[in-house]
């Protein structure tokens, strides 16, 4: 607690110093109380620095009080500046003989309110004097009991890829894997329902993703979902994600209307869905037996067999309901060997994998503190890697700290949140107050990266230094808190970390402290909100919280904004995100703190031009997608304002539109905005294309550029071929340009920092990897109708460090190749509506890292030989033998078919063939192996048999009554 209110009594100090520097603010006598209560919780901040830093489990009552009392005279403090703010605010801004005169006025109209403060600064300098002078009493009895320890400078993390343990660095569930993959794999008529039971931080969730994701389980089920239940999961937000997940799985867009069904049709839509193939999904975390019972009926008993439903779960109740249903069958988890547990220490603590000598007894009592519970093997192993090895004080002190009589006579699971406690307990104040900030979301609750930044800056828990953007000091927090691994972070992609979601085993005591930690309403955040609220409703919760700086109400059902928001005057962080708002108001100017408006996929295609007036403006959305469920068709901008280069601080402006460039000027503008880190422009016209680049040479800081010629016109020209100098747009890191291209643009080749680029529409003449291949740091390359070619050749050296690449949509392409050495790190390569392939790629066989190759409408003669049963044995299979997964989608007769070929040495399953009609129906027809399917029906064989049989007893009748004639 004692770190919490130290980073409160911070905040408070700065907006103190910051306050008083301003100039001609009216202070009168103020200021001195101010300076005042400023020298008193400087004395505060030192002790409070000691306690925090010791790392001291303080249970005397009297301290946490007076901490208690520290941190509400804090706040109180921020409240009568935040008054002054408001009282003062408006005549402050404005110069010359009109603005003193005003100032003037502003001050005697106001002498009462001004009074009214200074008596409450007056009895708030009293109590803080008074809570000082007990400082002093605990001073000299803690000073006693407190260790010295100089303080620990929190160091930068930069290293992306020490995020999270990856699939080599798993150890002890090798045969547990393997098990379950046996039980999925079973096979039979009835649905297979699969509990996987244990305690939290045992690992049930790394180990059924590691069985989803195996290659075997993938082949074998053409349906496949991971869906995360936790306790305050709902049932109709987790049934809409189910079927995206569904349809995803055929390349399908989702059916419009989805959002606005009922919980009723929605499991209709599953069980339709789910009679079209077989099937495998995981629910992760199921905590309710209840719960369940509302889905089981979702999972038919299709005609393909061999169905699978995997669940993880805290309770036995729920495991055991969940395996009355089918074939049911429970697997308990168990707890890591000391083997395993040190194993898992060693590879998560050192750098080599291996415990230096003089470390070996200490860090072996250390990991027998866990139990071999995983989640806190990983969490001790998140502290002690940032202690020097070299002193093993440092280590013993964490031991010390695990003594067995604290831990005696309590479960596995105490013990393992202690031990969370203890990686908690190690953070610097900034960090844990990151942290404690998270815990407002739901257990298991996804939230972008961005987003969670944006609102860390917005709470002012995150400051720039040392020549770095307060998001960019953010986003090493994130990095840190995941090294740490007190958060877990997830990839949408192979080119970010862009996802956060929290460990299934929380930190109580840390989740109970924020609830004091954020008793004084600074922000107010909407989750999972169905119904509109009333006008009434939040008119009051704004009303009675004047002071918010943070209202999140991103997915309330609602039409127009609140009139009581534009009365908030220190707001700065707004999000009406997927609200159905129409029309942003005039006063949207009173709001002059705003430094992020969010207004995506929203019904705003304008903005006011009083919008300008948001001098402090950081990050602008407006975006409308064109289809949410199918985001690759784009999305629409907003027509901006003229004079949008005024608002200097921006960093984020997403999507204008340029379409009305004449009049608003707005890509000579856009040049004005020389802070830009993320720009999207659509319906960017052909003649703007030499002022659109001139803007774009003065931006920088640029790391993110979206350039879109037009939505409904795809021969509309791109014109980026302009100079470029070649250090301009030195920082971007993704690209995407959406239009026709007569050329690529020359300054592509120099940008080394890109990881990744979109290309749509392009219809290049040349073919564009000669720009792309020798990046640098290139990962992700997504080519989409953008050649008109016959032929791509990723030649030697090329993309070193591509992991995904896509080429959809090339009607002309007929060939590809791949040299030796090219693409060396690819993971996944999708080819799809190429109607001319007709031929495997050349050169297929290099690609040894590839995991998974998608083909989707391609030419019907290479289809037809890929779906050959004699294919493995040909020559050209060869090439994709290696290849874990490959996928094969294409149409015939105006019907999907998609099939899924196994490696090498194991038959190409026709269990995995289907047919389905376009129009979603449930018509469907699969053959079965039966060396794969050994449990389907074979009527055929046996009807053929039949026949066999009375032929040849017709046959022996006659052979009888010739014999008897004779």
């Amino acid at each position: 607690m004692a770190d919490q209110v130290l980073s409160v009594l911070l905040f408070v100090s700065d907006r103190m110093l910051n306050f008083l520097s301003e100039e001609g603010r009216p202070f009168g006598g103020l200021r001195q109380e101010i300076q005042l209560i400023s020298y008193e919780f400087g004395h505060m901040k030192a002790f409070l620095q000691k306690v925090a830093e010791s790392k001291h489990d303080y249970d005397d009552s009297q301290l946490r009080e007076w901490i208690r009392q520290v941190r509400d005279s804090a706040y109180d403090t921020e409240d009568v500046i935040d008054e002054f703010m408001i009282l003062f605010a408006a005549p402050q801004r404005l110069l010359g003989f009109r603005g003193s005169v005003l100032r003037n006025i502003n001050s005697i109209t106001n002498f009462r309110g001004r009074h009214q403060l200074a008596n409450k600064l007056q009895s708030l300098r009293g109590r803080i004097k008074n809570i000082s002078e007990a400082r002093l009493r605990y001073e000299s009895h803690y000073e006693r009991i407190i260790p010295q320890i100089p303080r620990r400078a929190w160091r930068d993390s930069k290293d992306d890829d020490a995020l999270l343990a990856g699939e080599a660095q798993l150890v002890g569930i090798d045969e547990s894997k393997k098990h379950l993959i046996s039980e999925v794999l079973e096979g039979g008529s009835q649905l297979k329902v699969i509990a996987v039971l244990g305690m939290g931080g045992l690992g049930k969730t790394t180990l059924v993703k590691q069985v989803h994701d195996d290659a075997t389980v993938k082949n074998n089920f053409q349906i496949r979902a991971w869906m995360t239940v936790s306790q305050t999961c709902d049932l109709e937000k987790l049934l809409k994600s189910l079927i995206r997940q569904l349809y995803s799985a055929f390349n399908e867009p989702v059916m419009p209307g989805m959002d606005s069904m009922g919980i009723y049709e929605l499991k209709v839509v599953i069980r339709v869905f789910l009679q079209r193939a077989r099937y495998e999904i995981v629910f992760d975390d199921m905590w309710d037996r209840e719960f369940w019972d509302a889905l089981k009926f979702v999972l038919p008993e299709n005609r393909f067999g061999g169905n699978c439903v995997i669940l993880t779960t805290r309770i036995s109740e729920v495991a055991f309901a969940a395996c009355n249903v089918g074939k049911g069958y429970v697997y308990r988890m168990k707890h890591l060997t000391f083997e395993d547990s040190w194993s898992l220490f060693c590879r998560e603590t050192f750098k080599q994998n291996l415990c230096p000598s003089h470390l070996e007894n200490v860090a072996e009592a250390i990991v027998g503190k866990c139990e071999g519970l995983p989640l806190a093997i990983v969490a001790i192993s998140g502290l002690l890697a940032t202690k020097d090895c070299s002193r093993i004080e440092e280590w013993e002190r964490v031991r010390n700290k695990l003594r067995d009589d604290e831990l005696e006579g309590t479960g596995r699971l105490e013990r393992a949140k202690k031990i969370l406690r203890l990686s908690y307990d190690d953070l610097p104040p900034t960090l844990k107050t990151c942290l404690l900030y998270t815990s407002i979301y739901p257990e298991d609750h996804e939230i972008l990266c961005s987003r969670l930044i944006r609102l860390w800056v917005a709470e002012r828990f995150v400051e720039a230094r040392s020549g770095l953007a307060a998001e960019e000091v953010a986003w090493d927090y994130v990095q840190e808190l995941a090294n740490r691994s007190l958060i877990q972070m997830t990839t949408s992609s192979a080119m970010v970390v862009r996802r956060l979601v929290f460990h299934n085993s929380p930190i109580d005591d840390t989740i109970s402290e924020r609830h004091h930690h954020f008793s004084n309403l600074r922000s107010l955040i909407a989750l999972g909100c169905k119904e509109p609220p009333s006008n009434a409703l939040l008119t009051e919760l704004i009303m009675s919280n004047k002071f918010l700086k943070v209202l999140n109400l991103h997915g309330v059902p609602m039409e127009e904004i609140p009139k009581s928001i534009f009365d908030l005057f220190h707001l700065n962080h707004l999000s009406l995100a997927y609200t159905k708002i129409k029309i942003v108001p005039q006063s949207i100017k009173k709001l002059r703190n705003l430094e992020c408006l969010d207004l995506k996929n929203t019904n705003v295609k304008t903005l006011p031009m009083e919008i300008l007036k948001l001098q402090k403006l950081h990050h602008l959305f407006v975006i409308q997608h064109v289809d949410f469920s199918n985001r690759d068709l784009g999305c629409y901008g907003f027509i901006p304002p003229s004079n949008m280069g005024k608002l200097t601080e921006l960093q984020t402006l997403e999507r204008v539109d340029a379409s009305e460039n004449d009049k608003t000027r707005i890509l000579s503008e856009i040049g004005k905005l020389v802070r830009l880190r993320s720009l999207g422009i659509t319906d960017i016209r052909p003649k703007d294309g030499k002022e659109l680049c001139s803007s774009l040479v003065n931006l920088t800081s640029l790391r993110a550029l979206r350039l879109t010629s037009s939505i409904e016109e795809k021969d509309k020209l791109l014109d980026l071929g302009h100079c470029f100098s070649p250090t301009s747009l030195p920082s971007i890191g993704h690209l995407s340009l959406r239009g026709r291209l007569e050329k690529m643009p020359p300054w592509i080749r120099n940008l080394e920092r890109l990881r990744s680029i979109k290309l749509t529409w392009s219809c290049l003449k040349d073919g564009p990897l000669e720009s792309l291949q020798y990046l640098p740091n290139l990962i992700e390359v997504s080519l989409i109708q953008a050649y008109e070619g016959e032929s791509l050749c990723f030649k030697a050296g090329g993309f070193p460090k591509l992991q995904k690449l896509q080429l959809q949509n090339m009607k002309g392409l007929m060939w590809l190749r791949v040299e030796e050495g090219a693409m060396p790190k690819i993971k996944r390569l999708v080819l799809q509506e190429l109607p001319l392939l007709e031929e495997l790629p050349s050169g297929f066989e290099n690609l040894r890292q590839l995991e998974e190759l998608e083909l989707w409408s391609v030419s019907s003669h290479l289809t037809m030989k890929l779906e050959s049963e004699a294919f493995q044995e040909c020559e050209e299979y060869e090439q994709i033998a290696h290849i874990p997964r490959v996928l094969l989608g294409f149409r015939r007769d105006g019907r999907w078919s998609l099939r899924v070929l196994s490696q090498k040495k194991r038959a190409i399953t026709r269990a995995a063939r289907q047919t389905f009609d376009t129009n979603d129906s449930v018509a469907a027809t699969l053959v079965c192996d039966s060396a794969i399917c050994s449990a389907a029906p074979s009527f055929w064989p046996l009807g053929f048999h039949l026949l066999l049989l009375v032929c040849f007893f017709l046959f022996l009748c006659i052979f009888i009554r010739k014999i008897c004639m004779i």
